[in-house]
């Protein structure tokens, strides 16, 4: 895609990933994704992210487009991920840039990362500020949203900030404003987002809102690093369910993640569903044959229940449920009610297995159920009223 001019004298320059679907290795990205960097033309022309390295060419295609004869005078290294420091060393080496701002843990990863010896990198901390003419950029550290390194870019004078990683989507569209876009499908991609990338993190979103509160900094243009961007009343609207999001408060909503053998837990799981089901809860139920893990934690992310399942095998788990417990346990789900079922056949260790990891993960456990062999109507029974107390558990906590 061409630069896109966001406001007067600043653009947006990114490439979009249509073709990607695996994101940084562990979740999905069914729509592609897009890596935002910006540039401010202003006396001192500054440059903020770069892209992804496999598309440095559309880089320089774009920063040719803008600045023509100009170069580069500053770069603001928000995050060195390399989505978006993977053209860095490709940007100093051809604009030789009078300096390179960013975090103090940004140093940090760019010297371990990058090996350089004689860049001219200087450290922002939170507070500085740097005049690149009639505008003036602010930084403010926000150490792990997501990384050490990330940190926010503010512009006053434009009320525009530049988050990295934060109010992000795994989003390509020929589109680059929140309002140009389905509604449910920005909300879907930003919460699928958050639940995969930034939900451990969620007392530094608290924390990094309620600072720019007390700042009282004005946004009327936010500007992450993938996906679309947000202008006018549409940065309350993200920035209030960023709140909600981190604050974790679960709906009305139960998930049931399994895998099964020989479909005695698959069977068993099914009956507790209807149980929540008939108590009025919604349900979500996902076999991990099927369901990718980064898809099914979108859906934990606001259940309030999370029930998991899977038959006995050689004294543990079936390998798919150990990764998705795993996976889920890293990202630090909080506010949950968690229950186990599973089968077994001559040894019984499911459910004590799973149960761990919900007791590793805080949730509030339902003593599980398990049964030998094939489940009968008698097993049914009591894992479908085994449903309806987590129905009502879930109605108790709501």
């Amino acid at each position: 895609m061409r630069p896109v001019e966001i406001k007067e004298g600043i653009f947006w320059l990114g490439a979009v990933d249509w073709n990607r679907r695996d994101f940084h290795g562990y979740s999905k990205a069914h729509k592609g994704t897009t890596y935002n960097n910006f540039l401010i033309v202003d006396e001192k022309v500054t440059l903020i992210d770069t892209v992804a390295e496999e598309f440095w060419g559309t880089l320089q295609c774009n920063l040719a487009q803008v600045l023509g004869d100009r170069k580069i005078d500053y770069v603001v290294a928000n995050h060195l991920e390399p989505d978006h420091s993977g053209c860095l060393a490709k940007v100093v080496e051809k604009y030789q840039p009078e300096k390179i701002y960013t975090s103090p843990m940004g140093q940090k990863a760019m010297k371990a990362h990058f090996k350089y010896t004689d860049w001219p990198v200087e450290v922002t901390p939170t507070g500085t500020e740097l005049s690149i003419g009639k505008r003036t950029l602010s930084f403010l550290e926000t150490r792990m949203l997501h990384w050490p390194d990330s940190m926010l870019t503010y512009c006053p004078e434009e009320k525009l900030v530049f988050t990295n990683d934060a109010f992000g989507q795994n989003w390509a569209t020929s589109e680059r404003w929140a309002d140009q876009v389905d509604r449910y499908r920005l909300e879907e991609l930003m919460a699928n987002y958050y639940a995969n990338i930034v939900l451990p993190y969620s007392p530094v979103v608290l924390k990094t809102l309620a600072t720019i509160k007390e700042m009282g900094l004005e946004i009327e243009t936010i500007c992450p690093d993938h996906g679309l961007l947000f202008r006018g009343d549409d940065c309350a609207w993200a920035m209030e369910k960023y709140q909600a999001y981190a604050e974790q408060k679960p709906k009305n909503k139960a998930v049931i993640v399994y895998d099964t053998m020989w479909h005695s837990t698959e069977k068993m799981a099914e009956a507790m569903a209807c149980g929540l089901a008939d108590e009025g809860v919604s349900v979500r139920f996902m076999c991990m044959k099927n369901n990718h893990h980064s898809d099914v934690m979108a859906e934990v992310f606001d259940a309030a229940a999370v029930i998991v399942g899977s038959p006995t095998h050689n004294n543990g788990i079936l390998p798919l449920m150990a990764d998705m417990l795993t996976y889920m346990k890293g990202l630090r789900p909080q506010n949950k009610i968690g229950s186990a079922v599973g089968s077994f056949g001559w040894s019984g260790e499911c459910v004590k297995i799973l149960t761990q990891w919900l007791e590793d993960m805080n949730m509030e456990v339902v003593e599980g159920i398990k049964n030998q062999y094939i489940p009968d109507h008698e097993v049914f029974d009591k894992c479908y009223e085994q449903g309806k107390a987590i129905a009502a558990a879930i109605k108790a906590k709501l």
